[in-house]
């Protein structure tokens, strides 16, 4: 059934939204990854961030232990990596939040600004991805 390959990601993004309402619920905070990741660095609320990043980066290492790890390889050098890392940094400082912040929670409160940044994201990875077609 077609559907049936959608369930992982279904059940991803209700685990997604669920952390993010519990941590905006428990702590008043916003599940912003770049704004957490940012205080964590300036040993702020470490606690908390520690636990939220390592979760980020245990979770699919649990998963893949539970499951049969699909082939997935990154065709890009650590130097291209690392700029791209740099960039996506600036660009959420830039943008007063990323992709998870805005598109998630912000888009679920409603906000004005969220909408557009969520609004600019999509738009931006569309042409992105169509460039990139484009040029293959």
């Amino acid at each position: 059934m077609i559907l049936s390959s959608y369930m992982p990601a279904l059940g991803g993004g209700l685990l997604l939204g669920l952390a993010a309402s519990l941590l905006l619920l428990v702590n008043g905070r916003i599940a912003g990854i770049s704004g957490i990741f940012g205080r964590l660095l300036g040993a702020q609320q470490a606690g908390t961030g520690l636990v939220f990043v390592l979760g980020l980066v245990l979770g699919p290492l649990l998963v893949s232990g539970l499951h049969a790890r699909p082939s997935l390889s990154v065709d890009a050098t650590w130097p291209q990596l690392l700029l791209a890392g740099l960039l996506v940094g600036f660009g959420t400082r830039l943008g007063s939040g990323c992709t998870s912040g805005h598109g998630i929670l912000g888009v679920a409160r409603g906000s004005r600004r969220s909408l557009a940044a969520t609004a600019v994201f999509l738009a931006c990875g569309l042409a992105t991805a169509t460039l990139l077609g484009l040029l293959r």
